[in-house]
């Protein structure tokens, strides 16, 4: 296994793996955790690499699936160790998304859909910063500070890395119009939307009001692919209180599919660029007395 692939993906593929020993053994996840004495649950969390895998769940599930080859549980224990390593948002502390950011860090390519707000790897740092401490109100500035610079530290994969993280985004008209901060913050904002848009690697659609109702209606979500062939495409939902993570083919099929008549909907990239413009120009008009800032 490569040094440079990250905990996340590590224990999602050990995760895999134990998995598949244990379809090829022909037991159920319950049937396991019966004759481990835990619960279900521990077990698909380990399977799904949501959890952290130490090497003795590893030797008491191998002991489990009869495995005899010990070249396969010394392999499996080594993937084991490793996974237990930690990756650079460790050292911001608990972020509550962090499996997400695991993904991300080894994704190769994301769409993402967003119906309320800029999407993080595109947002200015003064945008990500009243967006933050407005969704988080009882939050203190450390801890706004300390997601701020973890959602920078993230950019770097679009912006830095090579090969690029490859960036799709289809955002509706209403994150455009939402003022985050002040008229001058969002017209920045904008600008630098646009500005991203420009990138060989980076496509930002915008789904104008007028479209009406549309398939993704129901809220954002993101699809995540990755370049090992081995690791199954994720789509991720955030939560408020937690998040939700599908791997099932069908279920990654059935909203790679909408977010294609997303796509189709909404103004293709150059009447984006245009289309955003024109909202930006709207934010550096001077606003009505009321509104002031």
């Amino acid at each position: 296994m490569a040094s440079n692939v990250n905990p996340t993906v590590r224990r999602r593929r050990l995760g895999q793996e134990l998995r598949r020993l244990r379809e090829l053994k022909g037991m159920t996840a319950e049937e396991v955790a019966e004759r481990l004495l835990v619960s279900q649950s521990k077990i698909s969390r380990l399977e799904n690499g949501r959890r952290s895998i130490s090497q003795r769940d590893v030797r008491d599930l191998c002991g489990v699936y009869e495995v005899e080859d010990h070249r396969i549980v010394d392999s499996l224990m080594q993937m084991a160790k490793d996974s237990r390593q930690q990756g650079w948002w460790h050292a911001f502390g608990d972020i509550p998304y962090s499996v997400y950011i695991g993904l991300e860090t080894d994704a190769a390519s994301l769409r993402v859909y967003e119906p309320q707000v800029v999407p993080g790897l595109l947002q200015t740092r003064g945008y990500a910063e009243a967006l933050i401490a407005g969704a988080l109100p009882e939050s203190g500035l450390p801890d706004v500070e300390k997601r701020v610079s973890v959602r920078l530290r993230r950019q770097e994969r679009v912006h830095d890395a090579d090969p690029p993280l490859r960036l799709w985004a289809v955002i509706d008209e209403a994150a455009l119009r939402r003022r985050v901060g002040g008229r001058q913050l969002m017209r920045e904002q904008l600008e630098h939307l646009v500005e991203m848009s420009h990138q060989p690697h980076v496509t930002v659609q915008v789904l104008p009001f007028e479209m009406g109702a549309h398939p993704g209606i129901n809220g954002q979500y993101a699809i995540l692919e990755f370049p090992d062939t081995s690791d199954s495409s994720v789509v991720y939902i955030e939560g408020v209180t937690s998040d939700l993570y599908l791997e099932k083919a069908n279920d990654v099929q059935k909203y790679s599919v909408m977010y294609e008549h997303l796509r189709a909907q909404a103004l293709n990239a150059d009447q984006t660029r245009q289309f955003i413009s024109k909202i930006a120009k709207e934010y550096a008009q001077d606003a009505p007395e009321e509104f002031a800032d």
